[in-house]
């Protein structure tokens, strides 16, 4: 049973940076297209950014272009969000999943709170 678990979120002033780690279990993230996916309070889960199998290819929204990153390290089956120059506006919980998404796939996230 593959089982994504992500962590990492907190508190944060605006400006200041986090990092989120989406680590699985029940499988290789080395094969798969890995996405970032956040959810605001009061709108619908938003696709943020992806990376492709083996760690090649990213691709960002553009909400979030230049400021978010996603590193991967198969080592240790864990993907990972850099984001940096936060803004309250990216508050939100953080979910990882393939790309394109599996439903039985999502787990609770993460929450990013971003103070002004």
């Amino acid at each position: 049973q593959v089982q994504l678990v992500e962590s990492g979120g907190g508190l944060v002033q605006a400006g200041g940076s986090l990092r989120l780690s989406c680590a699985a279990s029940g499988r290789t993230f080395s094969t798969y297209n890995m996405g970032w996916f956040r959810q605001a309070p009061g709108k619908e889960r938003a696709f943020i950014g992806r990376i492709g199998w083996s760690g090649g290819g990213t691709y960002y929204a553009d909400s979030v272009k230049g400021r978010f990153t996603i590193p991967s390290d198969n080592a240790k089956n864990t993907v990972y969000l850099h984001m940096n120059s936060l803004k309250p506006e990216d508050t939100a919980v953080y979910y990882c999943n393939d790309y394109p998404p599996r439903n039985d796939y999502w787990g609770q996230g993460t929450q990013v709170t971003v103070s002004s």
